[in-house]
């Protein structure tokens, strides 16, 4: 009998260190969502740079931030939703001379190209927006047939 009471007590106490790593009963903060409830601006065609991406990439984290996957892992989904507006910016700027050259990151150091940067800029916000989203329990924007009103 000892030795269940024993055992029953080493489950409850791993059952307990197991919910320390849980962060789902952390307060949230709610100040550091997006605000959705305004009409997005409608982008004017051939509308250049990162903004449409980070639109993008802003809305379909804040819509996928609530899956129980990882955060790199939904990360990588919001950039794969968003490969359209990636590909887009990408095509501008190898239209631009000299898009082919490599430079020095300014931010690690190392050698990069634009496409490059782009890449590493759509992953680095999409992971943020998650965490952002995930930490202030955001609501998401509306959909509209399947997608976030807002991406186009």
């Amino acid at each position: 009998m000892t030795r269940n009471f024993s055992l029953a007590g080493l489950c409850i106490a791993a059952v307990a260190l197991g919910a320390c790593s849980d962060h789902r009963g952390m307060a949230s903060n709610p100040k550091v969502c997006a605000d959705f409830k305004a009409k997005p601006a409608v982008a004017m065609p051939g509308a250049e740079g990162a903004g449409p991406v980070d639109e993008c990439v802003r809305r379909w984290a804040y819509s996928l931030a609530s899956s129980r996957d990882g955060a790199e892992t939904v990360a990588n989904a919001v950039v794969a939703a968003c490969g359209g507006q990636l590909s887009r910016w990408n095509q501008q700027a190898l239209n631009q001379p000299g898009a082919e050259v490599e430079a020095t990151s300014v931010t690690t150091g190392l050698p990069t190209t634009p496409l490059a940067e782009h890449n590493a800029f759509t992953n680095s916000r999409a992971l943020f927006y998650v965490v952002q989203a995930r930490a202030g329990r955001c609501a998401p924007p509306p959909i509209v047939n399947g997608v976030p009103e807002g991406v186009g």
